[in-house]
């Protein structure tokens, strides 16, 4: 039998629990091959993340508790999409509530999915350059710690596990392939 992979058909679609960030749904989906599937998918807003770095090379990462991994990550500052809010908007809201600075340069680097097989969370990420001091303003449920880490020491926290982030992760690697002249801003939809 031969079949589009795309040719995928939600017949039903069920809110399954309504929370302040995600929204679960209970989905049927007829497959390719005209059988039916049960398919969970979480529907988030969106999010951005920043790579905040100083002209030493430093970078301003930032330690916080994270519930769901019951324990506390080393990453990139990021944040939520609010309500027509543009990813741009948010990485410049986030960088001054997270960190307390501004950039004069915002590059774009990727814009990934964090979890395909359940969430449709879109990530876009940006390199802050040109950083100057900015009010900052943490959430009150946040308690976030800055710990710069100079660019160059990334990629060994990764390999040792000190980075476990996704978007850190892909943020530094990212920057640096960029500051290397192997990477280009990112131009829009790979697709």
């Amino acid at each position: 039998m031969s079949y589009d992979i795309g040719d995928h058909e939600v017949l039903g679609s069920e809110q399954a629990f309504d929370g302040r960030v995600i929204k679960v749904f209970t989905e049927q989906v007829r497959l390719p091959d005209g059988r039916t599937a049960s398919w969970e998918r979480v529907a988030h807003p969106g999010a951005v993340g920043m790579v905040p770095l100083l002209e030493d090379g430093t970078v301003l990462m930032l330690r916080q508790y994270r519930h769901a991994v019951r324990g506390v990550l080393l990453e990139i500052p990021a944040g939520k999409l609010d309500r027509g809010e543009t990813p741009l908007e948010c990485a410049v809201r986030e960088l001054a509530e997270e960190v307390g600075r501004k950039a004069e340069r915002m590059v774009e680097l990727a814009e990934f999915y964090n979890s395909p097989g359940y969430s449709d969370e879109r990530f876009y990420l940006y390199l802050a350059t040109g950083l100057s001091s900015a009010h900052a303003r943490a959430e009150e449920d946040e308690f976030l710690e800055q710990a710069p880490v100079h660019i160059e020491d990334a990629a060994d926290l990764i390999a040792s596990g000190v980075i476990r982030d996704a978007k850190s992760i892909i943020g530094l690697t990212m920057t640096r392939l960029y500051l290397a002249g192997e990477a280009r801003q990112f131009e829009g939809e790979p697709f």
